[in-house]
């Protein structure tokens, strides 16, 4: 009995250990409120424990707390400058926090810049700080430090550490740099050299944003050769019902879509009903566009892009 009462005396901190496979799963979860008690809890009983103080701060940025992520990234900064993940994420919390607010981005610039380049110098294989430089000194207006050919410099440096990084990196900087034919041979590039289905993706929204939708479906098409997935289906399906082209492939990817639907899918088969709606639309066929507006609409009553849709039908 003496030695249960002496426990209690005791701070639970002393006996507890962080318990990370736990944060990780509540990470996994979205359950980012309690892993923020739980970790809020234990830092402040334990101030010098760097990984607590480190998932913290994860929590504070899952819910977009971006000025408690700030401030939580900089202790760690202030007590370990040279930890190139630590800089990356103060650097990254502070990009997202002048994202927020634009008139105050300017004063941010300088600080957001020079976590990233000391996360970059630190660890000279950290692939995601150099992909935040390189749209950092594409996305920053010249007259703040803007860059294109900083930009491709650490496009360079991210293709000797991966080619297919440094392919997407080059492609992303020339499409936003209106380098159409240089962004398509290097988005092609990489899916030459890595082929998954982040690259073919990058390349069908690039012909989406050129106005070249069947070159985007045979993208898509290209990619469903090699990944076999039912969510092409649905990305064939869209691009035809969104731009009024090959309409009967679109429909026919449509159909199938819905016909193999499971939850790994990701879009909800109202969506593919809507956009068969779109496409029988186009096609002046009333009756099968009211047939599937109405579907998507039970299974989503809420989406008002849907009921604008329906009123469109209507008015045939």
């Amino acid at each position: 009995m003496k030695k249960f009462i002496l426990l209690l005396l005791f701070p639970l901190s002393i006996f507890a250990q962080i318990n990370k496979a736990e944060i990780d799963l509540l990470f996994k979860n979205k359950q980012y409120q309690k892993a923020e008690n739980i970790l809020k809890f234990y830092v402040k009983n334990n101030p010098k424990n760097l990984e607590a103080i480190e998932l913290l701060g994860d929590a504070y940025g899952y819910q977009e707390q971006w000025d408690n992520a700030i401030n939580t990234y900089k202790t760690l900064v202030n007590v370990k400058p040279n930890i190139a993940n630590y800089q990356y994420k103060y650097g990254g919390a502070m990009g997202m926090k002048a994202l927020e607010n634009k008139f105050k981005a300017i004063s941010f610039v300088g600080d957001i810049k020079s976590a990233f380049i000391k996360a970059a110098e630190l660890d000279k294989n950290h692939i995601n700080a150099r992909w935040a430089l390189v749209e950092l000194y594409v996305q920053l207006p010249g007259i703040i430090g803007g860059s294109i050919t900083k930009a491709l410099k650490y496009a360079q440096e991210l293709e000797k550490l991966s080619k297919v990084d440094g392919y997407l990196a080059k492609g992303y900087i020339y499409e936003y740099d209106d380098e159409p034919e240089l962004a398509e041979k290097f988005y092609k590039q990489a899916i030459k050299q890595g082929g998954s289905l982040v690259c073919f993706d990058k390349l069908t929204k690039f012909y989406e944003k050129t106005n070249k939708p069947e070159q985007a479906i045979k993208n898509i098409e290209s990619a469903h050769q090699k990944h076999q997935r039912n969510a092409l289906h649905y990305q064939i399906g869209k691009v035809a019902a969104e731009y009024n082209v090959e309409l009967q492939k679109g429909e026919k990817c449509l159909k199938v879509y819905i016909k193999n639907y499971s939850a790994e899918d990701g879009v909800p088969k109202a969506w593919a009903n809507y956009r068969l709606a779109q496409i029988y639309y186009h096609k002046q066929n009333k009756t099968e566009a009211l047939k599937h507006i109405d579907l998507a609409l039970k299974e989503l009553p809420k989406i008002q892009v849907f009921k604008n849709k329906k009123q469109k039908i209507l008015n045939l």
